[in-house]
């Protein structure tokens, strides 16, 4: 499957706890929940860029392997531990909780 390419957010499932579960303050969930996002998508073979730029022009960029433990940033600057793996390519989750980001492709 090829995923490279820009997205815009369209909808979600779960977000204020799966947030919260990554440790982001209330504050900064707010932020993301009123911000419009930009998703840039660059794919080369398991390898993986993910930039996404939020109203207001902060972008923020995560690298990643699929399979591979990788540390991520959220836009808040917290840094974590994740390993990725490929499910449809639309759930990521976080102990229990199951987010779900449902974006339209730009280009």
């Amino acid at each position: 499957m090829a995923f490279s390419g820009k997205f815009e957010f369209e909808s979600e499932k779960n977000y204020d706890e799966f947030m919260k579960r990554l440790g982001l303050s209330g504050d900064v969930v707010e932020k993301g929940r009123n911000s419009k996002v930009i998703t840039e998508v660059q794919q080369d073979g398991q390898d993986f860029t993910w930039t996404q730029t939020y109203s207001g022009g902060k972008v923020i960029t995560n690298k990643f392997t699929i399979g591979k433990e990788c540390e991520m940033q959220t836009m808040g600057g917290k840094k974590f531990k994740a390993t990725v793996k490929m499910d449809g390519g639309k759930i990521s989750t976080v102990g229990d909780v199951t987010y779900e980001r449902v974006s339209k492709r730009l280009a």
